[in-house]
This record gives structure tokens, sequence and C-alpha cells, in this order.
């Protein structure tokens, strides 16, 4: 990795096109592709460490200078990275994420699974990586206000880094015992059964260069209430309520609206599951072939 870095050390043998899917790239002796998730280190680098930051952006310069093609994952990262980062327009391509089609077909024993880790019929799914962007400490705020939804928050996801801990920010706001379900990282089947039966999916974060839960969620038939940034705002198309980051209490008075709701939920779901239906890995995969047939001169 550290000769990587500097440009040096092996490089792969044979290859007809090298496709980074990070900003580590290797030597050049063939065309490369790279993937860059989002704009985070620039437009909000407090998020992140600051070595990080220095690294992202160093190695960004790097792949501006040396990639045939940068891949990343919205309209919204494109036109931030190109803020930033000296890329050729011409070397970027917009090409989304997909979302699997099991999600979308509800199972039989979903409301057992969700019944056997204890949750009720209705409550508010918080579904990402334990890490400061993603805004949890905003959310579990606008949970201890009064004008909160009056259904459990369940928290779905594996620690990162950070050190969020949501036990920790509980205690702190005096939270009533099962007001805040922590499931921790669930398996992949009781973690579809978990969001399909949920009545509304919170995504506060920060900044986000795609948002999947947003789109794993529409394509669920299950109402997002998000923050107002970019990525987010793209992803969903017009059918999430939108809140601006970090405003507390615009997030509660929204949340307890949508639960509220059914007419607003479902009128949010069959919107959104029309939207969802772009999120496809099949269309990805291909949009992505046509980026190396490209780079190695197929077209």
């Amino acid at each position: 990795m550290a000769a990587w870095e500097h440009g040096r050390g092996p490089t792969p043998r044979g290859a007809e096109l090298t496709h980074a899917p990070s900003l580590l790239i290797p030597p050049r002796n063939a065309p490369i592709v790279v993937t860059v998730h989002d704009a985070v280190p620039w437009t909000d680098p407090e998020t992140l460490t600051p070595r990080g930051v220095r690294w992202h952006k160093a190695m960004a310069g790097v792949v501006a200078h040396r990639a045939d093609a940068v891949i990343v994952p919205t309209r919204s990262v494109a036109s931030e990275l190109l803020r930033f980062v000296r890329i050729p327009p011409e070397r970027l391509h917009v090409i989304g994420l997909g979302v699997s089609p099991a999600l979308a077909v509800p199972r039989d024993d979903d409301v057992a699974v969700v019944r056997g880790l204890g949750l009720p019929a209705q409550y508010v799914l918080s579904l990402a990586t334990l890490e400061p962007r993603k805004g949890l400490d905003v959310l579990l705020r606008a949970w201890a206000r009064p004008d909160a939804p009056d259904v459990p928050l369940v928290v779905v996801g594996q620690p990162g880094w950070g050190g969020v801990d949501p036990g920790s920010m509980i205690a702190a706001l005096g939270l009533a015992p099962g007001r805040v379900v922590l499931a921790g990282k669930l398996p992949d089947d009781q973690l579809g059964a978990v969001l399909r039966q949920a009545t509304v999916l919170a995504m506060p974060s920060r900044a986000e260069g795609f948002g999947l839960p947003v789109a794993e969620a529409m394509a669920a038939g299950v109402a997002v209430v998000c923050s107002d940034v970019p990525a987010l705002r793209e992803i969903a198309g017009g059918c999430a309520r939108l809140v601006p980051y970090a405003d507390v209490a615009a997030l509660s008075r929204a949340l307890d609206e949508v639960v509220q709701d059914e007419t607003q939920r479902k009128a949010m779901t069959e919107a959104g599951r029309k939207v969802a239906t772009v999120f496809d890995w099949d269309v990805a995969a291909r949009n992505t072939w046509g980026v190396y047939r490209a780079v190695v001169g197929h077209e």
C-alpha cells in the first residue's frame, strides 16, 4: 500500500485493464479505471480524520493525473469532485449502484422475524454504519423531543470509526427504556425483514456519495425521511421527506408526521418503488463494462 501511494511496487500481470475500487491505484502498466465514492474529504472534512483527509486529497491528485476513467455513483458527486480535483470532465462517468431485487419481495416469515427480534408492529429504522457523518446524534436528539414519534427507534449498523457510542448518547439524553433499540449488525435475512416491516427509514446524514439505504428502503416500499443533502436529494427523486441537516426540531416533526399519516406514507412508498427501479445492478454492470471497452479502445 505504501509503495503504491508513491507510484512504486508490484503491478497486475497480464491485465488488459485495472479497476481500482478506491483511490489506491497501482503503478500504471495498463489503462486504469477508478471508482470515487464521494467528495466528503473536500465538502465535509470534519467528518473524517485529518490523516484521512490528507491521504484522500493527495491520492485524488494522483488519480486525476493517471486514471483513464473515473466512475462516481451520482451526478452530485461528479459536480462536487469537479470543483476540487482537476479531472477532465470527459473522463468522469456517473454509474449508480443497484438494489437487490430480493429486498422488494416480502417473505412469509417477515413478521415472525421482526417479532422474534422483539420489535413492535411500528418503528422507525436507522440503517447506517455508526460513524460521525451519519447523524445518529442528531436523530437521537430528535427522539428526545416531546414531538417525536411515539414508536421505537431501531438502530441497525456496525461500529465504524469516530467512537460513536449510541448507548452513552441514549443515557445522556435520558431516553426511556425501549424508546431506542440497538440491534447492531444483522444478517441479511433478518435485515431484509426489518427493513420491509419498518414504518419509516430515517437517514439524517451530513454527507453521502449515494445513500444506498434510501434506495433500498424505496425499493422495499418504505417511506423515507432524510437530510436535504445533494446525493440523498438526487437518489430520493422527490419521493422522500427532506429536512435540513442537523435541524433536530424539523427532523422530529417530519418523522412524526410521516409515521402518523398513513395516506402520506402510501403515496411516498408508491412513488418510491417506481424511482427505485433505476437502481439495477445489471444496468450498473453494463455501464461499467462500457467504460472498460471505451478505455481499452474497443469502441
